[in-house]
């Protein structure tokens, strides 16, 4: 797990903040199921492997409290064909 990424209840996202800015991915939790509805980096922070590192830390999160993940979000999606070791996660086949 990495230590600079949090899991903000209060805003359903997890945040990395780095150099002042906030990277995120939102989700809603519906039972056992956690949707990530978007990913946003702020330019400042892109082409840094941010939302990398943020998506493997939220994953491995939903792994340890057994939750499924809905890819909606495109780049949690990529994120998940490109390292299909958590592809056990999905609640549903990915588009």
């Amino acid at each position: 797990m990495d230590p600079d990424v949090t899991d903000n209840h209060d805003r359903s996202r997890y945040e990395l903040k780095v150099d002042g800015h906030t990277a995120f991915a939102a989700y809603t939790i519906d039972g056992n199921i956690i949707t990530f509805t978007h990913t946003v980096v702020p330019p400042a922070l892109e082409g840094r492997g941010i939302a990398s590192r943020l998506i493997l830390h939220a994953l491995t999160d939903v792994r340890e409290r057994g939750l499924r993940v809905i890819a909606q979000c495109p780049f949690v999606a990529a994120y998940i064909r490109k390292h299909p070791e958590w592809a056990e996660l999905l609640a549903r086949p990915l588009d």
